[in-house]
This record gives structure tokens, C-alpha cells and sequence, in this order.
């Protein structure tokens, strides 16, 4: 596909997959699972789900871990994949590994990486990020103030080198640091706030 040979939405939809990562158990929150906490009356995997599918993301992957049935019971959820990761308390590269495998053979060329605990994310800057996809080589990432954050685009292309090197709480750090110049970056700090929701004194965030 050459530069100038825009993909409509419907194709994108199709082949740019969401990939929420909701597994953490909230150590640091008196072990509150973090896909459980309450922020504008639903669970915060509910929020993200909405946010991922009003970018225009037909397919969303959930990796669940810490409470996986009570996040199954109370979360609205209908229509996305759910990932079990068993190995979630290693950290955030287990839920990444975990969720790429399940992307794989299911035709989607790209995922769009999202964390759970970021509501102050949401579609406006998912929508931007997953505009920015061109093909399975697609490497993309929002900025804030220019500094790399979340959501990230993550073309199939890469998730093998992905896997090999999401180790601990990294993600996808390490590779991406390896192909610093591939990344095109997408400002969405006039329209996103890239908070963690990790400790008590942060559920200040939480409505």
C-alpha cells in the first residue's frame, strides 16, 4: 500500500483489533482488582470497552487476571474476547504476550493497546492513534507534550518481537525503544490526560 492509498474505516475497523489489558490486581489499592473500580457508575473495563469501540474498533480482546469470574459477573462485556492470563502477576508483559496470542490467526493486522487504568483516556485519542494505521508494520503511539504514552498501535508485523521481549511490568517498552525511528507519534494531549489510577491517592481521578 503506498503513502497515498487511504484504508476507508470500515477496513480499518476490520483490521485494527483492541487490545485491553485488565488483568492487574490493584496491589497498591488494597488489592481492588483495577478493572473493578467505579468511575462514573461502571467498572472501569466498561469504560475502556466503550472508548475502544467508539474509535472504531469492531473487535476488542480483554486479558483478565486478578478476580477474572467477578470481573466476568459484574462487567458488561458482551462481544469481546476474553483472555485469561494466569500468569497476570508477573506483570503487564504476560497480559501483552497473552493478548497478542490470542490476535493471532483472527485476521487483525494491527492491535490498539490500552490500559485499563487510564480513564482519562478515551476515544478521541484512540480514534487518533488508530487513524495514524497503514499496515501490519504500523508502529504508533500517542504523545503527550511530545513524551511517548498509551494507547499504542502495535502492527502484526512486530508482535512476535513483541512477545519475545515483554517481560515484568515493561510491555512493550523494550521493543519499542529498539525502533524509536519507526514510531510515528500522535499528539493527544489538548484531548486525553495520561494518569495511572495505581495508588489511594490517585482514585481522586475517579468520579
Amino acid at each position: 500500500m503506498t503513502d497515498n492509498q487511504a484504508l476507508t474505516e470500515d477496513q480499518v475497523g476490520d483490521q485494527v483489533a483492541g487490545l485491553l489489558l485488565a488483568a492487574g490486581g490493584g496491589r497498591r489499592l488494597g488489592g481492588r482488582p483495577k478493572a473493578l473500580l467505579e468511575h462514573r457508575g461502571h467498572p472501569l473495563v466498561e469504560h475502556a470497552v466503550g472508548a475502544l469501540r467508539a474509535a472504531g474498533c469492531a473487535r476488542v480482546h480483554i486479558v483478565l487476571g486478578a478476580r477474572a469470574e467477578d470481573v466476568r459477573a459484574r462487567a458488561a462485556l458482551d462481544g469481546c474476547v476474553l483472555v485469561d492470563n494466569p500468569d497476570w502477576e508477573q506483570g503487564m508483559g504476560s497480559s501483552l504476550r497473552a493478548g497478542l496470542h490470542s490476535l493471532t490467526g483472527t485476521g487483525a493486522r494491527a492491535a490498539l493497546v490500552c490500559l485499563v487504568d487510564q480513564p482519562g483516556i478515551g476515544a478521541e485519542a484512540m480514534t487518533r492513534v488508530r487513524a495514524a494505521y497503514r499496515d501490519e508494520t504500523s508502529l504508533v503511539s500517542a504523545a503527550y507534550a511530545g513524551v511517548r504514552g498509551h494507547p499504542v498501535l502495535l502492527g502484526a508485523a512486530h508482535w512476535a518481537g513483541i512477545a519475545a521481549t515483554a517481560t515484568g511490568d515493561r510491555g512493550a517498552r523494550a521493543y519499542l525503544r529498539e525502533h524509536e525511528t519507526e514510531i510515528a507519534l500522535v499528539e493527544c494531549g489538548d484531548v486525553a490526560r495520561p494518569y495511572d489510577i495505581d495508588t489511594e491517592a490517585d482514585l481522586v481521578h475517579l468520579e
